[in-house]
């Protein structure tokens, strides 16, 4: 095992035992949870921590490098119709490569969703990708956006809202966010107002508008009120062989879909390295190494937590909604919320990203903490949601008003990053563990599925806005308290000069 591997498990691990650890405590004392679930979910620790070590590691060998050179590439061709096209292109493919909601969206045929989201991420690709080109000021396309975003919403059935808000954080996951943000970075070369930095940000921010307005077109197009889901099957297992037989039946479906979303973004490449990049043999094998590490990462990530996860947050959820004292979900799940954010692969991506661009201005761990913050933060809130039935829009609205108005006075940088996040923030962990944890909850209390546990990715995608303009807000306050001091400091500097100067 190569050094650098063994530093990303040890990342992951460090990631992923404090949420294992949580697990744990409540399986041993308020809600104890039979074998079964047990098993699976420690078996599912231990696939995530390997595959995100692996992934992670790919991601820096690979999907970054593909994204920076395509995107630099792209901007020395200086063609305005090409590089529109490409980032059209680019956005479909990984858009169709990530997991979305279907069979989940109301009355919309699996095929239009899919394709419709698709679409959505590769037009506004292309916006971001114009809106770098032309300096255009991202807080004014985000507000004209959302606005027309919360229109639609309260034009289609309530059972559309919450999914249609879902489909923006689930569809910005682990494969779209290196690739994009890379790209963005090597796009940034035809940028203007470079000199602020937050051009190489603000892709996926743009990216996850896509989406929503995709499903609540939908939602104006089929306007069906009726929907479904299918609830949570838990399999009995009884021994170590049948434990195996559930993870070794998912693991070829996991890698087929994981290939599958390789695949396309691989050919792309392949197609750029043969007519433009032409990279050196040394330097295209490394990148070929990366996508098999991505492969293999993702493949025992998403099996991890998709047989080992979802039953445990499922079974956790039920049984703690069940408790005489139910709201203590409320602290438990901001504790949950807290931890599990530095599970999600994409997460460790982004706050490696802003800690290189901004040459460690904005360091990793101050990134950490105002995303944890703002798990913690969503889902406290979320869970109120849920336990009460309150609409999803007292908690949108304002949050999303509070954000778009700290966009004015916080860093510009802050703004893309914050917008940035939430998309990064609402990934895997969150569609296999919490999603399935609150619909447990929601079941316990006889509440609408549909409506009540979905949206939980939406909270999860809103609160990061806040919680890093905050950081930045703060950054602000004392970056210029030190240039205010700095300034009253040269006049006294300036007097002992003279005062030298007098006694020579």
């Amino acid at each position: 095992m190569s050094r650098e591997l063994k530093e990303k498990i040890k990342e992951s691990l460090s990631a992923v035992l404090p949420i294992t650890a949580i697990v744990l405590l409540l399986c041993s004392t308020i809600t104890p949870m039979p074998l079964a679930p047990m098993m699976l979910f420690l078996m599912g620790a231990f696939l995530l921590i390997i595959g995100m070590g692996f992934f992670t590691l790919g991601a820096d060998m690979a999907m970054m490098p593909i994204g920076e050179k395509v995107g630099a590439r792209l901007a020395k061709s200086n063609k305005l119709g090409i590089i529109a096209i490409s980032c059209f292109i680019i956005g479909v493919i990984i858009t169709i490569a990530e997991p979305v909601l279907a069979g989940q969206t109301p009355g919309a045929p699996d095929l239009v969703l899919i394709l419709s989201v698709a679409i959505g991420v590769g037009l506004f690709l292309v916006l971001a990708f114009l809106r770098n080109l032309f300096g255009w000021s991202l807080n004014r396309i985000l507000i004209g956006f959302y606005l027309l975003v919360f229109v639609l919403a309260f034009l289609v059935p309530r059972s559309f809202v919450a999914v249609a808000f879902d489909s923006g954080g689930v569809t910005t996951g682990p494969m779209t966010v290196p690739f994009i943000m890379a790209l963005g970075i090597g796009l940034s070369a035809v940028g203007k107002g470079k000199s602020d930095g937050d051009d190489n940000f603000g892709l996926i921010a743009l990216c996850s508008i896509g989406p929503i307005l995709s499903v609540l077109i939908l939602g104006l197009v089929f306007h069906s009120s009726s929907g479904s889901y299918t609830p949570l099957d838990i399999p009995d297992v009884t021994s170590t062989r049948e434990l195996w037989m559930q993870f070794q039946n998912a693991f070829l479906d996991y890698a087929i879909e994981v290939l599958t979303a390789l695949g396309p973004i691989l050919a792309f490449f392949l197609i750029f390295q043969i007519f433009f990049l032409h990279l050196r043999k040394k330097q295209l094998i490394k990148i070929l190494v990366g996508i098999l590490y991505t492969f293999i990462g993702l493949t025992l990530f998403l099996t991890g937590v998709n047989v080992g996860f979802m039953p445990a947050g499922n079974y956790l959820g039920t049984q703690l909604a069940q408790l005489p004292y139910n709201w203590i979900l409320v602290p438990l799940a901001m504790v949950i919320g807290y931890f599990i954010v530095k599970a999600e692969p994409a997460v460790i991506v982004l706050n490696k990203q802003v800690s290189d661009v901004t040459e460690g201005t904005i360091s990793e761990k101050m990134m950490m903490t105002g995303l944890s913050l703002g798990m913690a933060i969503s889902l406290g809130l979320d869970m109120v949601r849920v336990l009460t039935g309150i609409s999803i829009f007292w908690f949108l609205i304002p949050g999303y008003v509070i954000a778009l108005g700290l966009s004015f006075v916080v860093p510009k940088i802050f703004t893309a990053i914050a917008f940035d996040s939430g998309g990064v923030a609402s990934g895997p962990m969150t569609a296999t563990f919490l999603l399935p944890f609150a619909m447990g909850v929601c079941e316990a209390v006889g509440g609408d599925i549909l409506t009540d546990a979905f949206g939980i990715v939406a909270m999860v995608a809103m609160t990061p806005l806040i919680t890093i303009q905050l950081v930045g807000l703060a950054f602000k306050i004392k970056t210029d308290a030190q240039k205010k001091h700095q300034k009253l400091a040269e006049p006294f500097a300036e007097e002992e000069i003279l005062d030298l100067s007098k006694e020579d």
